[in-house]
């Protein structure tokens, strides 16, 4: 098939994420956007019309030899400007349907909302860093910037007591349904706190908090309480290194953007810097790529791990 040479995964790789109880995942990636299987639906991201209409073509191609074939198609504008980000739109099928579902990835299950905003409500390219935390086993993980708390969930399922923290009381409520989809009681070890990042973490350092897992994904721009400003490429150090007191011996951080002026030689030298501040050793490792992720696709991710 001439789509999968293209950019389309092939048949024995969705053979694959089948039989891993993973039905959300990439199908096809290129420079003007990217297909995405989101359990019975597809969800095209697109830069121009022009691709959005290639993709769908192309996917009927697709779906004619895989065998897979979505009810519902959405698309989804990729915009220059934050601002002007808008949630996916049904392009084919029953419309009647919900707009709510839930996907599986290694047998855990996420909730989606089309209607909830851009973002449906799970970052398929953090599939990797999520085994990662799970294999881990932390005892206690703080995740920041959570959004649904897919992190969260993955180390509560490994036994740990978890802290997320979200801007946006309405994300951690989908969080802690998250929680509940996985048989897990969200009240029972996790807190939840609906405040900003920036402010959360030096009163936890205050209270002598310590963690043996953090996540660290935040936004490339936002504002805070009070119209506080943030700014990946300007803040992303001075987070980390605040980050960083609230380590326990042996901690593994993520540091994660999704900001294109940043390239892992930025990360790692963010990482060695907060060490160096901190006087603590430790070394730094990226996980793989996912297998549907191509390289220069997905966010920018590292892991410090500290040795003491």
């Amino acid at each position: 098939m001439s789509a999968m040479a293209r950019g389309w995964i092939t048949a024995a790789q969705l053979a694959a994420f089948d039989a891993a109880g993973t039905d959300a995942h990439r199908i096809f990636s290129d420079g003007d956007g990217w297909v995405e299987r989101l359990a019975e639906d597809a969800l095209i991201s697109h830069k121009t019309d022009g691709a959005r209409d290639a993709m769908r073509e192309a996917l009927a191609e697709w779906c004619a030899v895989s065998g897979w074939q979505p009810r519902r198609i959405f698309g989804k504008l990729l915009p220059r400007q934050n601002e002007d980000r808008d949630p996916p739109v049904l392009l084919t099928g029953d419309a009647a349907l919900p707009l709510t579902g839930e996907v599986r990835e290694d047998g855990v299950r996420y909730g989606l909302d089309f209607a909830a905003g851009y973002s449906a409500g799970l970052f398929l390219d953090q599939r990797m860093n999520r085994a990662f935390i799970r294999r881990a086993a932390p005892k206690r993980m703080l995740n920041t910037f959570a959004y649904t708390c897919s992190f969260s969930v993955v180390a509560a399922l490994a036994g740990a007591e978890t802290v997320s923290a979200d801007l946006s009381r309405k994300s951690l409520d989908r969080g802690k349904a998250n929680f509940s989809l996985n048989d897990l009681d969200p009240d029972a070890g996790h807190k939840f706190i609906a405040d900003d990042v920036l402010e959360v973490l030096p009163r936890l350092a205050r209270r002598e908090k310590k963690f043996d897992a953090i996540v660290l994904d935040p936004p490339t721009f936002s504002r805070g309480n009070k119209g506080r400003r943030w700014q990946v490429e300007q803040h992303l150090e001075d987070l980390v290194i605040a980050t960083m007191e609230l380590a326990a011996p042996r901690a593994r951080i993520l540091v994660s953007t999704n900001c294109t002026k940043l390239q892992f030689a930025d990360l790692e030298r963010v990482a060695r810097f907060a060490l160096k501040f901190h006087r603590r050793a430790g070394d730094v490792h990226r996980e793989a790529q996912p297998p549907d992720f191509p390289p220069g696709h997905g966010a920018r991710t590292l892991w410090i791990s500290l040795r003491g």
